[in-house]
């Protein structure tokens, strides 16, 4: 194979085998491909896709025939043997590609394998235009299923046009499933107090992009929590008696509250009622035989009105039991169920229990992760999906280094633990601040590991790799720079978050945000014990800032070279050609600026700073930074819209302007 460092074009996945001869294919002005009936891609939307990059890279209109009475110049063929196994022993979406003066023939053992076929030649013209390189591949995957999740309900509900271009982009590099996360961002008949004012998706939403997904070769598996995350609907007026803790329904909205108090009291037998309300009209409009419950995170079973039920027969047999009844009902209809293995995992004795046709999504999401949870499943004889992070939640970059880290290991530990296949998981967390464009990166990686885990790909030659295929970048370092810039983020989003959400809204310390934040969580018993009384706000922020003194230092530095980085991406962002991805990058990069700006104030209006350190944000600054603020927010807003419908957006604002108003008050 050729080595990068001697060629300007990139293929993602890196193909298996890879041979690259001498010379050059000029492709022809007015050419054809002619695409096999036999493939049963009843739209020829394989063709078309190679039609219209032809026509974006070289401005020439190729034509598309089927039958042997056709030539072509592109061949796209379905195999009638096939002898080149995948390395999990199997043959589905293996594919080769053969580019030379004869032409070019694309032969897979089925739909999915000239479908792949044809994303590496697509990718090959992207960045060729009309001249191909001499070359033969022999490919396939390693994981049979290649899936992504997208979090759709916790801030961003996306416009059926943006979801449309997100298959488009996963179709390209080969991913063949695609889930999204709902809550109550869904228009279920009879709920509309639960989804109101959300945007939700609708039935007919669904059934477009159903449609869609699976001309692409995509399947769009339903994903609907029926367990945990029900912190919407248990605020209802019709639906709180079914939670845990309805006396809670009430409390002011909190996006940190909201990650860990909604959970159903399964106790209730309207909880069962209302579970497979939500699974049976939601499967009907997919075409998918799987179905994912969800069911993790049930941080409160047990604590609330499921105390005494819990006290009876044990936290571990209530849940194993509620989720062991969905997973029947579903079996049932003849799906096949799969739901988050998390809680399963931290009481082993529920994977004992599983039926065969269940599948744990086993998330874990550390880059430092290790084998040990994923070995567990496998040696219980569960089958498993593995599932790692892009890591873009609660923050306005994507940490790039800890999404590569995590990924990487969590596909060699699945192969090694014959996973059935990775779901790479994008999600939303605290409003969903995360401009899903900006998870590309992390999506790329998981199309590279998903495909071959074993290969030995260093994260810088991947970065050069992304820069090139999916940016057009020919100097291969936007995303490097981009890894770079999130480097610099000291003060976050969710820092902000927590900071403000300590208040609980009528001046008192919210002690079930304080209880999140580490360095409070030990001090909150000892606190009361020692004073006498509760923590009251101003300790509760005043420690949070001690506590991050040491990475309040950072910023002035961190902000000089997050600028440098604004300063060298611009010239090749504006040579790429993709105004919305590079709009997205400066609003993200502005509002890095600017948080780490207020993270500083907040350290000098607690003492963590001295007055006279404070270089250019002094206390007559806050102001100015307060309006900066604002500004920036709509700057925001507008490329908010540019992917989601308006949703919660107005959190997201409200959360600003409560920063800006702090930064006003403490100016006083």
């Amino acid at each position: 194979m050729a080595s990068e460092n001697t060629r300007k074009w990139a293929i993602i996945p890196e193909p298996n085998s890879m041979t690259v001869g001498e010379g050059t294919v000029l492709l022809p002005y007015a050419g054809r491909v002619n695409e096999s009936i036999a493939i049963g891609d009843g739209d020829f939307l394989l063709a078309h896709q190679l039609v219209a990059d032809i026509r974006s890279a070289t401005g020439t209109d190729w034509d598309i025939a089927t039958g042997d009475m056709w030539s072509g110049f592109i061949r796209l063929r379905i195999a009638d043997s096939w002898d080149f196994d995948s390395q999990d022993g199997g043959t589905a979406g293996a594919y080769t590609l053969t580019i030379n003066t004869d032409g070019i023939t694309i032969t897979g053992c089925d739909f999915e394998g000239v479908r792949n076929g044809v994303q590496t030649l697509r990718q090959l013209i992207r960045q060729n235009g009309a001249v191909l390189p001499v070359l033969q591949i022999e490919d396939a995957p390693a994981y049979r299923i290649r899936g992504y999740y997208l979090d759709a309900t916790r801030g961003r509900v996306p416009t059926l046009a943006w979801l449309k271009q997100w298959a488009d982009k996963l179709c390209l590099y080969k991913y063949n499933q695609l889930q999204l996360y709902i809550e109550h961002t869904f228009a279920f008949d009879g709920m509309s107090e639960t989804w109101r004012g959300s945007s939700p998706l609708t039935p007919a939403d669904t059934l477009e992009f159903d449609q869609y997904c699976a001309n692409l070769g995509i399947e769009l598996v339903p994903s609907v929590s029926t367990f945990g995350h029900q912190y919407v609907a248990m605020r209802t007026q019709e639906l709180r008696e079914l939670g845990e803790f309805p006396e809670d329904a009430d409390r002011p909205f909190s996006f940190i509250e909201r990650m860990r108090h909604h959970t159903l009291n399964v106790a209730d037998d309207r909880a069962f009622a209302f579970s497979t309300q939500l699974v049976d009209s939601y499967l009907q409009l997919f075409r998918s035989k799987r179905f994912n419950i969800c069911a993790d995170e049930t941080f409160d079973l047990g604590k609330g009105k499921s105390k005494q039920e819990a006290q009876r027969v044990g936290v571990a047999t209530l849940y194993a039991t509620y989720v062991g009844k969905l997973c029947e009902h579903l079996s049932k209809q003849g799906r096949e169920p799969m739901f988050w293995g998390d809680i399963a995992i931290e009481m082993p004795e529920i994977l004992e229990t599983l039926p065969n046709n269940v599948t744990l999504l086993n998330w874990q999401y550390e880059p430092e992760a290790t084998d040990e949870k994923i070995q567990l499943v496998a040696q219980a004889g569960a089958k498993q999906i593995v599932c790692p992070a892009v890591w873009g939640w609660n923050a306005l970059l994507p940490r790039i280094d800890d999404a590569w880290n995590n990924i990487a290991r969590i596909a060699r530990y699945g192969l090694d633990c014959g996973a059935e296949g990775m779901l790479v998981t994008d999600w939303g967390d605290f409003g969903h601040v995360n401009d899903p464009r900006m998870a590309v990166p992390g999506m790329i990686f998981g199309a590279q590991y998903a495909w071959n885990p074993a290969g030995d790909t260093a994260e810088n030659d991947l970065l050069e790799r992304i820069s090139r295929v999916e940016y057009g970048d020919c100097s291969a370092r936007f995303v490097a720079l981009l890894r770079n810039a999130s480097a610099q983020a000291v003060f976050t989003w969710r820092e902000l978050v927590e900071y403000l959400e300590l208040d609980d809204g009528t001046g008192n310390c919210n002690t079930d945000v304080a209880q999140t934040i580490p360095c409070l969580a030990d001090r909150l018993v000892d606190h009361l014990s020692d004073c006498g009384n509760a923590m009251t706000v101003r300790e509760a922020r005043n420690r949070m800032m001690c506590n991050m003194a040491t990475t309040i230092e950072r910023i002035p530095q961190a902000n000089r070279a997050l600028q440098q980085c604004m300063v060298d991406i611009a010239p090749i962002a504006a040579h790429m050609g993709n105004p919305g991805i590079t709009a997205a990058v400066r609003i993200a990069m502005e509002g890095q600026l600017l948080l780490n700006r207020v993270g500083f104030a907040l350290a000098e209006a607690h003492d963590v700073r001295d007055a006279h350190d404070a270089g250019d944000w002094r206390p007559s600054d806050y102001r100015a930074l307060a309006r900066e603020l604002e500004c920036w927010c709509e700057a925001y807003a507008k490329e908010w819209n540019a992917t989601s419908q308006p949703s919660e957006l107005h959190r997201i604002q409200e959360t600003v302007w409560k920063a800006a108003d702090e930064l006003r008050r403490i100016s006083k």
